[in-house]
């Protein structure tokens, strides 16, 4: 059989393969959409005609709907097989596309025959080709069959295509001629290539799929635009005679359309067809169009995945850390931002960011600003690979980074911990600092192997330390302002600085939280006679030590620990100053050569032969294992509380015995316990008798529903039932919140003493009355996780509102009298001259910091008062989670700060009792009888005291540094900031905070004094 063809046939000729694929696809088309309308017209006629009569006459269409329920069956089985769910549909799929492939590798046979003028061609290529068009009719069919919208699987592209390139072809093999027509459509099928490839896993990642879609989506195109110029310019217009055609290669087409779609257009081939010109207005638009923007993709695929797939080369000798988990914009920009604000500008530390997602441009455009010393890689930490790439064996330490709005905190945590897992699998001695937002998830990673909080590994848990920053700040008002400018955040002081005459106020901006290692010249003293030598001689403020004791490296942080307790050699301590240079005097002091020196920046280090001799390292470890213990009890093999002589016991209790003989501790002795209490009887109504009497309590408001995550109100209540406080010092906390979310919190907070929940809402002034909020000692505002708006200024809606709320509230107190502990917190937060007048210390919580200007407390027509004292922050009645992001910066650098912030805010619990309290079935339980926890009561707190008459000489004006020294010498209290009223006007008798007054400032009457207290004086006594 021979077949005969030329590039330019007449009009009848084109015509005989044309007509029959349009007439399949129209007459298709008619035919779907008649069969729609009859079905509509058969169906409205069955709905309104059909059901008026007798039920017998459905038995046919109940026939009908059996029949039509075994197609269905079999349209789904050739769908699954079509969509290559199974082995043989997969088989299939890439059968046709190579099927295709082959057929346009025909198509570009016969082209080059052609344009060698060969008359003929082998007749085998003809059979191949009428094969492979049969194969395609049936896969078309299938197709078909599986198809749920048959209009829409109609007018398909590949539907198009087959109808364009099946008929010529058995017309072909009818004729014994053949005509290369629309044979060029099958290069649309070309795009089938990003799905093949993933079906054969060769394309496995974002890079490749999107790769080769760009490149499927150009060639395709590229070839079809070349077939389409090929025919019409070959062939001439068919309305035009004689023809106006020209002679084009196939190549000369695929240049012309490349010129075309580059825009450069060199004018040496060119179309002279009405149609090819047609065809060239509409292509140079999306050729141009498509051309723009492949080139840029491409060119940024290959090079991001050039730079965020490459693996980082260690150099020895250099630091650098990994920071994984939410790397977005905000994350990274706050981040980068806190850890140079730890390093002081000189960056010694390089930041490896390995993101499970690429970088956005604006998050690239940050990387590029920090280039010197970032790096972004594209992977994950749970997969080995990446973290071979990123040199995790050698890194510093990994840092992971937790989306603290996320609505799914559980989801969140346990993510992370699986990162944690998938590290320390492969670098158990890999560093892991992580950050997690619900407390109760830290159960599971004790169970990690290789985690150890002893190494260096450390949980920073944001909602625990957040809820212990407003339990605390309940009873100390303006804590949280205290601790974030000490351990945290800088404060900013530009406006401070402009609006108040004395300068000294601002020299507290400098100070933070250091450790260093103190003199071996301190053994021997205790901690008060040390604490008073570095404040007057050294110029430091020494707040606490770490206790070393046991044999596996068990160490617990005391802070103003009692006189009974002495100082050994190489215990390092916890200092506010303002560089580690100031610190570093603590270390060089020496009896012998600075005894007699009053200048402290005259304090350097000495060469005296006391100095010199150091003990080798066995005679140390055997020092720290003996040293810590007495009596000939061992050391604990893991620390739940603080193990401290038996003779600092025995004395401890003066004065208190009646007291602690009647209280209950849980089992590990740190906090006040009771029989669990039945919800009823902790809920309170507008009935009850107890609601109306509520006095000098704490108003908790909580903002949650049946559906929303838990806060985890336990870690608000333990610091406020720390077994610290004397047990008449503890006072009722009264919960007001949507009665189903405090059902699922009350669980876990049941075994506390002196809790109340009223059902009900902050934002209610009735319920607000009757829980007494003018009688309340302090107001806390928390909301839950919900995240609903997107809108960062409207997240905080309903926690601003019912501050407002409660403030309006704020007028004449109520009738009742004040009791002693209400009179003593009037008189500590300044208001003496307006004795009717009861302030309410109000803590809120915010999700977005910048929402604290809705809830300024000064009026806005006063330009005098300056902007930054009409915040809540300053003054501590804003605790906002942007506040404790820095946090992982901090320990990084020195993880100690983190212990001893946790000390603060939770009232002493150490990583090791934590770990206890969070295993599964040891939950708080009733001590036994016979156990008296005087080691876990021995633990100060954290009060706010006014200037007393006994701190007072009355000789002149006292200034702080006289202060400092008689509250210790007296009373064993140590003072580490103040809380001083604003300069006038002053309308609202606010406040702020002075982190580490100057030993020369000069003290108010109206000063309070942040203080750390000893557990057996009770801060509501006037000292």
């Amino acid at each position: 059989m021979a077949g005969k063809f030329n590039l330019t046939c007449d009009l009848s000729f084109q015509l005989a393969f044309i007509i029959p694929s349009l007439f399949v696809f129209l007459g298709g088309l008619f035919t779907i959409l008649t069969f729609r309308l009859a079905r509509c017209a058969y169906g409205f006629s069955i709905e309104k005609i059909w059901m008026k009569k007798d039920k017998d006459v459905w038995w046919p269409r109940k026939r009908k709907q059996s029949s039509v329920y075994w197609i269905r069956v079999f349209s789904t089985r050739v769908e699954m097989m079509l969509s290559a769910q199974t082995s043989t549909g997969c088989v299939l799929v890439i059968l046709v596309f190579l099927l295709n492939i082959g057929a346009l590798i025909i198509y570009f046979v016969n082209l080059a025959e052609t344009e060698e003028f060969k008359i003929s061609f082998p007749e085998s290529i003809l059979y191949v080709d009428t094969g492979f068009n049969a194969f395609f009719l049936l896969y078309f069919g299938l197709r078909f069959v599986a198809a749920d919208d048959k209009l829409r699987f109609w007018l398909e592209l590949n539907s198009l295509v087959d109808f364009f390139t099946i008929p010529p072809v058995f017309v072909s093999y009818y004729l014994k001629k053949n005509w290369l027509g629309l044979r060029f459509l099958r290069a649309l099928r070309l795009l089938e290539l990003p799905r093949i490839l993933q079906f054969l896993r060769i394309t496995k990642n974002n890079y490749s799929i999107k790769l080769c879609k760009l490149f499927a989506v150009f060639i395709s195109t590229w070839l079809t635009a070349a077939g389409f110029i090929h025919l019409v310019e070959n062939n001439g217009d068919p309305w035009v005679q004689p023809a106006n055609s020209q002679s084009l290669s196939y190549f000369k087409c695929m240049y012309l359309v490349m010129m075309t779609m580059s825009t450069v257009g060199y004018g040496d081939v060119v179309v002279q067809t009405t149609l090819g010109r047609t065809f060239v207005i509409f292509f140079i638009i999306g050729g141009l169009v498509l051309f723009a923007n492949f080139i840029p993709e491409v060119v940024e695929i290959v090079e991001s995945h050039k730079n965020y797939k490459s693996s980082y080369e260690v150099v020895s000798g250099k630091n650098y850390i990994v920071v994984c988990g939410n790397i977005t914009l905000e994350s990274v920009t706050t981040f980068l931002q806190d850890f140079l604000l730890q390093d002081k500008g000189n960056v010694c530390t390089e930041i490896l960011f390995l993101g499970e997602s690429l970088p956005t441009l604006e998050l690239e455009a940050v990387f590029k600003c920090y280039s010197a010393y970032t790096t972004f890689f594209y992977g994950s930490a749970l997969n080995s690979e990446d973290l071979k790439r990123v040199g995790m064996e050698s890194a510093n330490a990994c840092l992971i980074l937790a989306d603290v709005h996320s609505p799914q905190p559980y989801t969140e945590d346990t993510s992370n911990i699986m990162r944690v897992l998938s590290i320390k699998n492969h670098y158990p001695n890999t560093r892991v600092i992580l950050q997690i937002i619900q407390s109760r998830n830290k159960v599971y990673l004790p169970n990690i192997p290789n985690w150890d909080w002893r190494t260096g590994d450390s949980i920073i848990c944001l909602a625990e330390l957040k809820l212990g920053f407003v339990a605390q700040s309940c009873l100390v008002p303006g804590l949280s302002t205290l601790l974030t400018n000490l351990f945290m955040v800088k404060e900013d002081t530009e406006t401070k600085r402009k609006y108040l005459k004395d300068k000294m106020l601002l020299e507290d901006e400098d100070y933070k939280v250091m450790t260093f290692q103190l003199s071996n010249d301190f053994a021997d003293m205790t901690f008060i006679e040390v604490c008073r030598l570095c404040f007057v001689k050294l110029n430091l403020v020494l707040l606490g030590i770490e206790l070393k004791f046991g044999s596996q490296g068990e160490s617990a942080i005391l802070i103003n620990p009692s006189a009974q307790i002495k100082l050994h050699r190489n215990t390092m301590g916890f200092f506010i100053a303002r560089s580690l240079a100031e610190v570093k005097r603590a270390q060089f002091y020496c009896k012998a050569c600075h005894s007699d020196i009053q200048d402290p920046e005259q304090i350097k280090k000495c060469q005296c032969k006391s100095r010199l001799y150091s003990k080798p390292f066995s005679e140390k470890l055997k020092f720290c294992r003996e040293s810590y213990v007495s009596d000939g009890e061992p050391a604990k093999s893991r620390s739940l509380g603080v193990v401290l002589p038996r003779s600092f016991l025995n004395g401890s209790f003066d004065g208190q015995g009646q007291e602690n003989s009647r209280v209950i501790l849980d089992s590990t002795g740190m906090f006040h316990w009771c029989d669990a209490v039945p919800l009823h009887e902790a809920l309170l109504s507008c009935k009850d008798q107890a609601a109306p009497n509520l006095q000098d309590h704490i108003l908790v408001c909580v903002f949650g529903d049946a559906t929303s995550p838990l806060i985890g109100l336990r870690d608000f209540v333990m610091p406020l039932r720390a077994s610290n406080f004397i047990y008449h010092e503890l006072k009722d906390i009264v919960f007001l919140g949507s009665f189903e979310y405090l059902q699922r919190e009350w669980k876990f907070i049941q075994n506390f003493p002196k809790l109340w929940l009223f059902s009900g809402s902050a934002l209610s002034c009735a319920d607000l009355r009757a829980v007494n909020v003018q009688g309340c000692a302090a107001c806390a505002i928390l909301s839950s996780n919900t995240t609903a708006s997107s809108n960062p200024s409207l997240v905080d809606t309903e926690s601003i509102l019912a501050t407002l709320n409660i403030r309006s509230m704020q007028g004449k107190s109520s009738p009742a009298p004040l009791g002693k502990h209400a009179v003593f917190r009037a008189r500590a937060l300044g208001n003496q001259s307006q004795p009717c007048y009861k302030r309410i210390p109000i803590t809120t919580e915010l999700k977005s910091s910048p929402n604290a200007q809705f809830i300024n407390q000064a009026p806005r027509s006063n330009s005098e008062i300056p902007e930054l004292f009409t915040t809540g922050a300053p003054a501590g009645t804003i605790i906002s989670d942007s506040f404790l992001n820095s946090l992982l910066s901090v320990t990084y650098y020195n993880h100690h700060i983190l212990a001893l912030l946790q000390t603060l805010v939770t009232s002493g619990i150490s990583p090791a009792l934590g770990e206890w309290l969070l295993e599964e079935g040891s939950g708080l339980c009733r001590s036994p009888d016979s156990v008296i926890h005087n080691a876990s009561q021995v633990r100060c707190k954290l009060a706010l005291l006014p200037l007393s008459k006994r701190l007072l000489t009355g000789v002149m004006e006292d200034s702080f540094g006289d202060i400092y020294c008689r509250a210790l010498d007296l009373f064993g209290i140590l003072c580490f900031g103040l809380y001083r009223l604003m300069e006038e006007p002053n309308p609202y008798r606010n406040r702020f905070v002075i982190a580490r007054p100057a030993s020369d400032l000069k003290m108010l009457s109206t000063d309070l004094l942040f203080c750390v207290v000893p557990f057996n004086i009770a801060t509501t006594d006037d000292l």
